[in-house]
């Protein structure tokens, strides 16, 4: 690294925006739209063309599945191991709990306050015909299956093998923080381990960076599957609660996250700018998991230590799911309002409480917050599970916002803690969050990070 040449002889090079990752993703999105409008499926036919291109956006998730596992095992281990300070450990936890529960509770809170007042779910006065529903009745079952003892015995695994094939967050995660705890405790002995652990996830992040040249096809096949089997027609029906949910997640992120960001002295709308390919990516494949991992690599780009990275941002993706916490409240109290079953303070009361619980570790993967719904009402035993049925047409559309609102959230908590431990490079947030550091073409720029080590081995002259 040493013979290269001074930022003012070798300027950072610039890159077409049309071979951008933001710039495909947005043209395979427009393109799945187009196709979804163009070929529908009609109903009592065999599947049309759009909604057969299903399985290219399948197979990006799967594929971006298959490495979260590791990835998430690997950064939580790396950045517990490397704090290497059992105090400190505790002390980045409870700052991100503390802030996790804040803000989602404020998410739930929000949530019913806009649903109770605008009400989109009275006069619609649903039948038990309407609620009568092939596809509704998997999540039904699952939710009567589903009790809050089990909710928290998911947490720990069968096996430790078992925690990795299962695709659960909060079991790798579970397993990730035993593992780091007992590599601290272990001492300079576990420093060989340590450094394997580090090696092994910037190969894995330089998989991500190739998986993500898929990017652009699975939000095509994503996008085209989903207007072409629901249409656009069938959002006008349930179109006042979309509005509503849309506007909601709007609010929150632009006041609420916008509020938390000018407090710490950070512009929301830059950030937001910044981490437009991650968004995009979301957009179109209605998974914040999708771009998790790159997520975790532009934070530490952005200025956040790697270990407050490693911390969060996974343990966020089970406890601080703001989109979702949204979501399920509005759309649990509007199946209330659309099935004539109205409810007390302390009923509502009653639905928050238990959402303070079930939304925590509902992934980021397209239809999780459907069955954590379905399971939200069972134990309300007032609310019919059955009604989750009205939602089936429209809920792959609201899936887009609470993937993003999720991303945008966590994004925004990694931030405000690494301020806290003052473990925040503002110096250089400055510079990125200004286009002053070229971090344009992000394909190789984040594989190139991992694969050759943390940011102090990487001068900012480079970019």
């Amino acid at each position: 690294m040493a013979n290269l040449e001074p930022a003012a002889a070798q300027p950072a090079p610039r890159h077409s925006f049309f071979r951008s990752l933001y710039f495909q993703v947005l043209v395979g999105i427009a393109l799945g739209i187009l196709f979804g409008a163009l070929y529908p499926s009609i109903k009592g036919q065999p599947p049309g063309f759009a909604e057969q291109l299903k399985p290219l956006g399948d197979v990006f998730i799967k594929l971006i599945k298959m490495l979260i596992a590791p990835i998430i095992f690997l950064t939580v281990v790396s950045g517990i191991a490397g704090i290497g300070d059992m105090k400190k450990l505790g002390r980045v936890g409870l700052k991100a709990f503390i802030y996790f529960e804040v803000v989602t509770t404020l998410a739930l809170v929000i949530g019913l306050v806009v649903v109770r007042t605008i009400q989109p779910g009275v006069g619609f006065n649903a039948t038990e015909e309407s609620m009568t529903n092939g596809e509704a009745a998997k999540y039904v079952q699952q939710a009567q299956e589903l009790s809050v003892v089990d909710h928290l015995m998911k947490i720990i695994p069968d096996s430790v093998a078992g925690a990795f094939t299962s695709g659960e967050i909060l079991q790798v995660l579970f397993i990730a923080i035993l593992f780091g705890v007992a590599l601290v405790a272990f001492g300079d002995r576990g420093k060989p381990i340590l450094r394997a652990v580090d090696s092994l996830s910037h190969v894995f992040f330089g998989i991500i960076a190739i998986v993500m040249r898929f990017a652009p096809a699975g939000a095509f096949g994503a996008m085209a599957f989903t207007v072409g089997k629901y249409g656009i027609a069938s959002l006008q029906k349930l179109g006042m609660l979309m509005l509503c949910v849309y506007l909601t997640a709007a609010f929150f992120v632009f006041v609420v996250l916008g509020a938390i960001a000018y407090f710490h002295n950070f512009s929301l709308l830059k950030f937001l700018r910044y981490i437009k390919e991650e968004i995009f990516i979301v957009l179109g494949t209605s998974s914040s998991e999708s771009a998790l991992p790159r997520i975790m690599v532009k934070l530490e780009e952005l200025g956040c230590s790697k270990s407050v990275v490693g911390l969060v941002i996974p343990s966020g993706y089970s406890f601080n799911l703001d989109g979702t916490a949204i979501y399920l409240t509005m759309a649990a109290i509007f199946i209330a309002q659309a099935t004539n079953r109205p409810l007390t303070l302390w009923g509502e009361v009653k639905i928050l409480l238990i959402l303070m619980l079930t939304s925590k570790g509902a992934a980021g993967v397209t239809g999780s917050g459907f069955v954590t719904l379905a399971a939200t009402l069972a134990s309300t035993r007032t609310i019919p599970v059955e009604g989750i049925a009205l939602l089936i047409g429209v809920d792959r559309f609201m899936s887009e916002m609470r993937s993003i609102t999720n991303l945008i959230g966590n994004g925004v908590a990694t931030v405000v803690v690494s301020k806290w431990e003052g473990e925040f490079d503002a110096a250089r947030a400055e510079k990125v969050l200004n286009g002053e550091i070229d971090i344009e073409d992000t394909e190789p720029l984040l594989s190139e990070t991992r694969l050759r080590g943390t940011l102090d081995e990487r001068p900012d002259e480079k970019f």
